[in-house]
């Protein structure tokens, strides 16, 4: 438990933390994400045979892509899921609904490479290597930038970096429960933050896909749709954190009177001679693919228009960020000797998709929901619905989307796992966001908005123990609310920034990523 500069007790039942105690009760009472979409898509199929039997429609104006662009009016009925037909057809696509699944095949395209960056060692030894140059007065800034930048290889920051973090201010003679809170800070609540394409963009990607489909089937979001604003996002929350960590939670904690123990793990020659070798493998492969992408002739350009932005190596996009861990992972591992031969990088993929086994099986009853969610049309029904009671009272534009960062936010704090969220609330947000003019990548990027800011004081987030186990190793009387009491300022302070960032955002008219607008044709 943290302690004040006069050593009293900081576990207090404040009301914050009551409340946050009451949402572990409640949260702790939901079942598996898995089952809740087993839940959720049995009620789609009792709500569609209601709606169904009542004869509920819609009609809307859309564009007949096949009479010219012209603007006609189209009328959708809920289709009841438990007529013969509709059993018939859901019985039958069961596979090809889970094999379909957009986020599926993306996921485990890009985790090979990252498995083999992550399983030799490389990033880890890269997260200690900068860490270990980190300036004393720019300790904090580094710990929080680094663990924005480990949420490239998903979970390798709770593990390797949130207790690096701990050691590092010991060594610089500082608190290491402000190390441990900088460090949670930058990989939890900096998650949708980073100078890369990470492991959950194609992710989301794929389920915003498939969401936004409904309503313009050849609609595609791409794994870079939120690119930019997450590379400026790197530099707002690496800055709030810092502040918060130095200005509110250091002296807030007092100077630390427990035993000062290690040292940040110096690399051995066989760490800096892989991070070497896997330098020169990025260098090689990265020159190769400007040299492909960079003249408007280049081998990975549109070889009709000479175009970037719809070329083969944007669709690939995934295939070449992949191929980047890949090879700087078997280059890291030849040089650190970690990699022997062939059998040791297939047993790292082995061992990385292996540990996508609960992915998989949350996927294959998420892909059920969706199906049976679009087939009963009651996402049309409610997206339709929903826009035009909006756009009645008035209710659109930035004020609608900061309200779905909070509720986002909110949700977020019940509901830990970001992919299940997403799943659930996209195909109802993005089809209703399009029809009041709002891109499919500014609804995703408003959801990782609210999403990440509450991770770090949600007690249901998988790493959340582990952090709390982390934090008694310096104050053996540290609980969950002593956690969250700690980490709320920055969960608050990571809301407002990026609230103001993406509302200037919005007000410049500033593109998300690569070809992504703000805005769509409503």
């Amino acid at each position: 438990m943290a302690k004040n500069k006069n050593g009293s007790s900081l576990e207090k039942k404040g009301a914050i933390v009551r409340a946050m105690d009451a949402v572990e009760r409640v949260g702790n009472a939901l079942p598996n994400p898995a089952t809740i979409f087993l839940i959720l898509t049995l009620a789609v199929i009792i709500i569609s045979a209601i709606c169904g039997s009542l004869g509920v429609s819609v009609t809307y104006e859309t564009i007949d892509t096949a009479n010219g662009n012209a603007i006609v009016e189209k009328t959708v009925n809920a289709v009841n899921l438990l007529t013969p037909d509709s059993i018939r057809h859901l019985v039958t696509t069961v596979v090809s609904s889970f094999t379909g699944f957009f986020a599926l095949g993306t996921v485990f395209t890009i985790m090979i490479g990252v498995g083999v960056a992550d399983g030799s060692g490389m990033i880890s030894a890269m997260l200690r290597r900068a860490a270990n140059s980190a300036p004393k007065t720019l300790v904090t800034a580094m710990v929080v930038f680094l663990g924005i930048m480990s949420n490239i290889a998903s979970s390798t920051g709770y593990v390797v970096l949130v207790p690096l973090g701990a050691i590092l201010f010991m060594a610089f003679g500082r608190h290491p429960i402000a190390g441990l809170a900088a460090a949670f800070a930058g990989v939890s609540g900096g998650w949708s933050a980073n100078l890369l394409i990470g492991t959950n963009d194609p992710m989301f990607a794929g389920m915003s896909t498939q969401a936004a489909q409904t309503l313009d089937p050849n609609y595609m979001v791409t794994p870079v749709c939120n690119w930019f604003f997450m590379f400026v996002s790197t530099f707002l929350i690496t800055a709030v954190g810092t502040f918060v960590t130095d200005k509110l939670v250091e002296p807030h904690l007092g100077k630390y009177e427990g035993a000062v123990d290690g040292a940040t793990e110096e690399l051995t020659p066989a760490e800096k001679r892989g991070l070497k070798f896997a330098g020169i493998a990025s260098l090689i492969y990265v020159a190769l693919i400007v040299i492909a992408v960079a003249p408007s002739n280049g081998l990975l350009r549109n070889p009709e228009t000479g175009g970037f932005l719809s070329s083969p190596f944007m669709s690939g996009i995934i295939f070449f960020i992949m191929l980047l861990f890949l090879i700087s992972g078997i280059a890291y591992g030849i040089g650190a000797g970690t990699i022997k031969n062939d059998e040791d990088v297939i047993q790292l993929m082995n061992k990385c998709i292996s540990g996508l086994a609960s992915f998989m099986v949350l996927i294959f009853f998420a892909a059920q929901f969706t199906t049976c969610f679009n087939y009963s049309n009651l996402g049309t029904i409610i997206s339709v619905s929903g826009a035009n009671f909006l756009k009645d009272i008035g209710f659109v534009g930035l004020p609608l989307v900061i309200c779905f960062i909070i509720l986002t936010a909110f949700i977020n704090i019940f509901i830990a796992v970001d992919s299940a969220k997403w799943a659930i609330m996209a195909p109802i947000f993005v089809p209703m966001f399009m029809r009041l003019g709002l891109s499919p990548e500014l609804t995703q990027v408003a959801y990782r908005i609210g999403d990440s800011s509450t991770n770090i004081i949600a007690p249901l987030m998988p790493f959340f123990v582990l952090t709390v186990a982390f934090f008694q190793k310096y104050d053996k009387k540290a609980g969950i609310g002593s956690v969250i009491s700690t980490m709320l300022p920055y969960s608050i302070c990571f809301l407002l920034g990026w609230i103001v960032l993406f509302s200037i955002w919005y007000l410049l008219g500033l593109p998300l990523g690569p070809g992504a607008s703000l805005f769509y044709p409503a």
